[in-house]
């Protein structure tokens, strides 16, 4: 493995969402399945002062907060983390609007040109959410960017309407 490439890695072993019952949309409840499946494949999380892995991850919003509700492989409770949505809050918003812009596109016909200019829209944002969520739990959860990529997914799926 050369430098900068990211060890193959497993963190998480499971990762759980409230309420897996399918998003409004498609193309959102798609993004949502990939990014369980690309975590469960190989990710870099490691929460600071636990020690070593694996990890469960429980991930909600409840009462207007981000929960990282951390958990041994044997689903006992060790650790939450809790964050305030306020600072994801555009970013969650204008996520959901590149989704809707995606798909009303591609339903259109609005020819492929258009639909990958969206999508680069659409990478910016999980981008910019990634170096976000990395900020934010900076000091109690080590991620890779990577990892912090398809968790701000997942917290996009979380929350659909902000």
């Amino acid at each position: 493995m050369g430098s900068g490439a990211v060890a193959d890695t497993r963190d998480l072993v499971r990762i759980t969402l409230p309420d897996e019952a399918p998003l409004q949309s498609a193309y959102a409840e798609a993004d949502r399945r990939q990014a369980v499946a690309d975590l469960l494949t190989g990710n870099r999380f490691a929460p600071t002062e636990l020690g070593p892995g694996p990890w469960s991850l429980a991930l909600a919003v409840r009462d207007g907060r981000l929960v990282f509700d951390i958990r041994d492989a044997e689903d006992q409770p060790l650790r939450a983390i809790i964050l305030a949505l306020g600072p994801f809050r555009r970013l969650i918003k204008d996520y959901h609007l590149v989704v809707e812009s995606h798909e009303r596109a591609v339903v259109e016909n609005h020819g492929e040109a258009r639909v990958q200019a969206i999508d680069m829209g659409r990478r910016g944002l999980h981008n910019e959410g990634a170096e976000l969520l990395m900020e934010r739990l900076r000091e109690r959860v080590v991620v890779d960017f990577e990892t912090a990529r398809r968790l701000f997914t997942l917290v996009c799926a979380l929350h659909q309407r902000i």
